[in-house]
């Protein structure tokens, strides 16, 4: 059987550093934080009283009224990424085969804030069961991938993946390999994510895995610094259209790049901690790489994982060097995670876009808040430390990773 060809025809960012496409990669190569105190709850009594999380945005520009209370934040998200996807693909639906078009989404917890919102209704009266008939279609986490199907008609494979961190990342993979395997012609694919909330803070604040630096919350990601004590919490979404080749070509649309390969691992470890040796994390590239018939002289750019956290930054440097040797020192290897935060299941839909950008404009955005060396991270590598490097971006590769052992890592390249 003969693979297809996939491409990236449209893009669609909503993220705590830049409400679409242009902002969010204005703000990437730019080095701007996403980072301050909590706006959406009074977060004074939580070790963690700061996120990234959105800023200056108001759902009601994009959705009616009606249409926003029936929707979880996290779905609210997702479908204004998706509408500017969608308009940057330029498909016109009327010529489109629907049968043939299809939703794969991703989100690690989906409506995490109804489920609370909810459960604190019901705690404060009188034990009644009084629960909104949205409840469970706003909190479960498949919805998603079913409003944006309704939106625009999409009867083609429908369905989201839920992977932790890796969540988006397992959705755009499973898209790929739908339409290489010829079942769809286009795939709208993704991430989001709405955990700044009292249960999503105080959930990863019980796990120590968030940052506590409530002192200096726009440097608390400091990905491989010594000092590194966590994540930042973010929200927000990112969409990404595939499509086939031909199709793409057919109807003259914009091709951003193209997807080379993918690799799916699991750690087999811990729970929560990556494996010390980063077994998984190294196996997952290799089946990219050799997925897409690639050597590793050919990666350019690795937009990391890199969560900011003490084990998890030091691990996949190693698997890093494990997998490309002598290649590993003529990378910009970056965590994009420094400005962002990290959103969880929505991670690898806003880094993908990251390593999309990079391919189209030969500029790898930087890794900010760097101050102190760690000495079990080697610094010979290029981390792309304080200011983003204009070089030629030919391939770049995405790793997220995800509690549960989850790995996943996407090749896009220039078209080849």
């Amino acid at each position: 059987m003969e693979l297809k060809r996939v491409v990236i025809t449209g893009l669609g960012a909503l993220t705590p550093i830049g409400n679409s496409i242009e902002e969010y990669w204005s703000s990437l190569i730019n080095g701007v934080s996403g980072a301050a105190p909590i706006t959406h709850f009074d977060a004074s009594k939580f070790k963690t009283q700061f996120a990234c999380e959105l800023k200056n945005f108001d759902v009601l520009e994009h959705l009616d009224r009606k249409e926003a209370r029936k929707l979880d934040q996290f779905s609210q998200y997702a479908m204004v990424a998706a509408a500017e996807a969608m308009s940057d693909s330029g498909l016109d639906l009327e010529k489109l085969d629907l049968d043939k078009a299809g939703v794969i989404w991703g989100s690690g917890i989906g409506g995490l804030k109804t489920f609370q919102d909810e459960c604190f209704s019901y705690n404060s009266g009188d034990g009644t069961p009084r629960f909104n008939p949205f409840f469970i279609p706003k909190m479960i986490v498949d919805i998603v991938a079913g409003h944006i199907s309704i939106k625009y008609g999409l009867r083609g494979p429908n369905f989201v993946t839920v992977s932790a961190c890796a969540s988006a990342s397992n959705a755009m993979i499973d898209a790929f390999t739908y339409i290489r395997l010829g079942k769809a012609n286009v795939i709208v694919s993704g991430g989001s994510e709405a955990g700044v909330n009292e249960a999503g803070m105080g959930g990863f604040n019980a796990l120590k895995a968030l940052s506590t630096n409530n002192e200096n919350p726009k440097s608390a990601s400091r990905p491989f610094d010594k000092n590194r004590d966590g994540f930042v919490l973010g929200e927000g979404a990112g969409a990404i259209i595939l499509e086939e080749y031909e199709h793409a070509k057919a109807r003259g649309a914009k091709i951003y790049a193209e997807v080379l390969g993918s690799g799916l691992t699991a750690d087999a470890h811990h729970i929560t901690a990556p494996h010390p040796e980063g077994i998984g994390a190294a196996n997952v590239m290799r089946f990219a790489l050799e997925e897409a018939g690639l050597s590793t002289a050919e990666i350019d750019y690795i937009n990391v994982h890199g969560t900011s956290t003490p084990l998890g930054d030091i691990a996949e440097t190693i698997a890093i060097k494990t997998v490309f040797g002598e290649d590993a020192y003529n990378l910009n290897i970056g965590s994009t995670k420094s400005m962002t935060g990290h959103l969880l299941g929505a991670a690898g839909a806003i880094e993908a876009i990251a390593c999309i950008k990079a391919v189209e404009t030969d500029i790898v955005p930087p890794t900010i808040n760097f101050e102190t060396e760690d000495p079990e991270i080697d610094y010979k590598l290029n981390f792309t430390f304080h200011k983003a490097q204009k070089r030629e971006v030919r391939a770049a590769l995405s790793n997220t990773f995800g509690f549960g052992g989850h790995n996943t890592s996407i090749i896009f390249s220039k078209l080849r």
